[in-house]
């Protein structure tokens, strides 16, 4: 794939959470894989993942990938290293960085004879505007293919991610359903919409669904943020409670992503952890953390409000349900879900009813029903081949510039301080005490402190 076709790809990926660490560090892998050999099996899924059943994150099935060169943004989001090994994505942790240092990175690696030939950008949209234009102004000899994409369902800020996204060589879809909106942004602005590339989410695999006798379990992939409010998440933890006590026979289990004090991608105001200490559950109640993929090797019911987990169990034809009860409403992402099948209320699942999902909805969402999961990232692998192979990328050319958004572009840029003027400051050990303190003060104001002011200024 490289210019010198004796050499490997070299790879970096940028994060700014666990969970798009996990989606880039997979997502480079499968770009640059050789494709697999399609299995042709419709009953399922049954490849994608190199370690079958135990759950561990999905990997490309045949053929080499570079293993990436992980990098983590300095931030209030910054992952701990439990929740990054969580992930699965790598057996080597990324290294926590500032966008500056980054940039530095890039540049003093062209200039050590080892610069990277694709940066993949797993970040919020603003900060990968910020990053475009960071490696525009770098000067480069040769700039790296800039792939970038979604971790997980688009349900809020299409047209701006989007717009912020423009100007990366490809940006990835995670369905059929994505592309065609995601193209008809582009092409409704005037942009290009040549870099929108149809795959799928990279994570999903994993063995499919067995029922075993003598097991029964349910479980509720929590989000951070959806539900929004307090009255909302303790309704739907005292509705899982209450399911539990309805079902001894059934273990209910609350995956939960991040322990107190950990950051997500999301702000989590009111942590279930928290609100369980004002009930009394059974004993087939229980909280479990761990990587997602090991937690569906045990579940026979998957509820969520609108969690990507539910896209990752229909993938394993994991029986699926997707609450009502706090509303189908864009706030809550479960309006994604209309026309699938699988909207259903606490009551039905009381009565023992699960939904049955919709199959042209499936294929739509890029779940692979109808088992071609192992050839959805070809298209991207050849477009970063074609990419790669040129004598010169063209020059980054994002929609939103001085011209375009004069009102807008400043303020981001300006958020983000990417200067690489000057060489980054070595870290020493007592720079890295001082800055894990000041972190962990700065996460306790963020999670504890502000919330319990808000809730005051409410009163």
């Amino acid at each position: 794939m490289p210019a010198s076709s004796s050499e490997a790809v070299r790879i970096a990926v940028l994060a700014d959470s666990d969970t798009r660490w996990k989606w880039g560090a997979l997502t480079a892998r499968r770009i640059t894989a050789a494709p697999a050999e399609p299995t042709g099996s419709a009953a399922g899924p049954t490849t994608g993942s190199a370690a079958g059943s135990s759950g561990s994150a999905a990997e490309p099935t045949t053929g080499s990938a570079a293993e990436p060169t992980g990098f983590v943004l300095r931030g209030r989001a910054t992952p701990t290293a439990r929740q990054l090994a969580e992930t699965g994505a790598s057996k080597a942790a990324p290294r926590e960085v500032t966008g500056a240092e980054f940039l530095c990175e890039v540049r003093d690696a062209e200039a050590r004879g080892e610069r990277y030939d694709v940066i993949v950008l797993a970040l919020v949209g603003g900060t990968v505007r910020a990053v475009l234009q960071g490696l525009a102004d770098l000067g480069l000899a040769r700039r790296p293919v800039i792939v970038t994409g979604y971790v997980g369902v688009v349900y809020e800020k299409l047209a701006d991610g989007l717009l912020l996204r423009h100007g990366a060589d490809v940006v990835l879809a995670n369905s059929r359903h994505d592309a065609d909106r995601f193209r008809a942004v582009y092409e409704g602005v005037g942009a290009g919409a040549g870099s929108v590339v149809e795959a799928a989410l990279p994570f999903l695999g994993g063995a499919p669904h067995r029922p075993e006798e003598g097991r029964d379990t349910l479980v509720f992939a929590a989000q951070p943020s959806v539900p929004v409010t307090r009255a909302e998440r303790a309704y739907v933890l005292e509705r899982l409670v209450r399911h539990a006590r309805l079902h001894p026979e059934r273990e209910v289990l609350l995956k939960l992503r991040s322990k107190p004090g950990e950051h997500t991608t999301h702000l989590e105001e009111h942590p279930y952890q928290r609100l369980v200490r004002d009930l009394d559950p059974p004993a087939n109640f229980r909280l479990v953390y761990g990587h997602m993929g090991e937690v569906l090797d045990r579940t026979d019911l998957l509820v969520t409000v609108s969690s990507t987990a539910a896209l990752e169990a229909l993938h394993r034809r994991i029986p699926t349900a997707i609450l009502t009860d706090c509303g189908v409403r864009e706030v809550n992402g479960n309006h994604h879900f209309i026309g699938s099948g699988l909207l259903t209320s606490f009551d039905r699942l009381d009565r023992g009813e699960a939904p049955e999902p919709d199959e042209e909805w499936l294929a739509r969402q890029g779940v692979a029903a109808e088992g071609s999961y192992d050839s959805a990232f070809d298209a991207a692998r050849e477009r970063v081949a074609k990419l790669l192979a040129l004598p010169e990328l063209p020059p980054i050319s994002p929609y939103y510039t001085a011209e375009t958004a004069p009102g807008y572009l400043p303020g981001i840029l300006a958020r983000h301080r990417l200067d690489v003027t000057a060489p980054p400051a070595r870290d020493s050990g007592l720079r890295r005490i001082v800055r894990e303190a000041a972190r962990g003060a700065y996460r306790h104001g963020v999670q504890r402190v502000a919330p319990v002011v808000r809730r005051l200024g409410e009163l």
